[in-house]
């Protein structure tokens, strides 16, 4: 596989509506060959499942994310989708500890029970983490799967190598482009180049070179952010873009190569 992998895209989002062809096609022109696009809840499977038949080169997950509440019967339609139509990963899934009002009992449990999906499936995850990385670490070591990408890094040194040690790839993506983010830029200055892998996490966290107004983040600049990484590490760009895309093929597997599963197209039509 050549080029750029965004590992983490939701071109799914309604922030897209209007131009997503452009988006994709502004992706492809700047390098970005593979996109992963998570699911976030049962209702927009269906979505991103259209997504990745309607664009060649992006790939489904799917997974229940922690912000949003859900119940069993998310988690048996979550299960039947997995049943009938492989992914590359499970996700996104994890804990977030920052919103309002949040139910750490009621996010665990979902969380370990599609841990326990992507065991079943041996399927790799990617996590979402939000001020629960202790958190969600404790429960990998508890519930092993077979690695997969902790999405958008922001911990300390120590929890990146408690991840990489779960055989997980940690996300780079816009949030260390800041100069005021010492400690994410430390970190992609210093960890082996072998354990990350790039994201845009588009439309959100968007790069500090984006303006102001109208900030809304897209996959193609993943290429500025690769080149930016280059840059603090002081490596020739295509160093970079080969070794993360190596990272990612590592985590993702066989199926990336052979594009998304031709078996989404009945998911979509048993929706419309």
């Amino acid at each position: 596989m050549c080029g750029l992998i965004d590992t983490h895209s939701h071109l799914d989002a309604a922030e897209f509506e209007v131009d997503r062809d452009a988006v994709w096609q502004r992706a492809r022109a700047a390098g970005v060959t593979w996109q992963v696009i998570p699911a976030v809840s049962a209702d927009n499977l269906a979505a991103v499942a259209a997504t990745c038949v309607r664009y060649r080169g992006c790939l489904p997950a799917w997974g229940l994310h922690p912000v949003y509440a859900h119940g069993q019967e998310d988690l048996a339609r979550l299960e039947a989708q997995i049943e009938a139509h492989r992914p590359v990963a499970i996700g996104e899934i994890g804990l977030d500890f920052f919103i309002d009002g949040f139910d750490a009992e009621a996010q665990t449990a979902i969380f370990v029970a599609q841990l326990k999906l992507a065991q079943r499936f041996d399927l790799p995850v990617l996590l979402h983490s939000r001020r629960a990385v202790d958190a969600v670490l404790a429960l990998l070591r508890r519930h092993k799967v077979r690695g997969g990408i902790a999405h958008a890094f922001s911990g300390s040194a120590q929890q990146a190598e408690a991840f990489i040690k779960l055989g997980f790839k940690l996300g780079f993506g816009g949030a260390w482009t800041y100069a005021r983010a010492t400690r994410l830029r430390s970190l992609a200055r210093a960890l082996p180049l072998k354990d990350i892998v790039l994201e845009t996490d588009a439309p959100d966290i968007p790069p500090a070179w984006l303006p102001l107004e109208g900030r809304r983040n897209e996959p193609a600049e993943l290429a500025r952010i690769a080149a930016e990484l280059a840059a603090l590490r002081e490596v020739p760009v295509a160093t970079v873009t080969k070794q993360t895309t190596h990272n990612a093929e590592a985590i993702l597997g066989e199926l990336a190569r052979d594009g998304v599963d031709p078996g989404v197209c009945g998911f979509i039509n048993s929706f419309i």
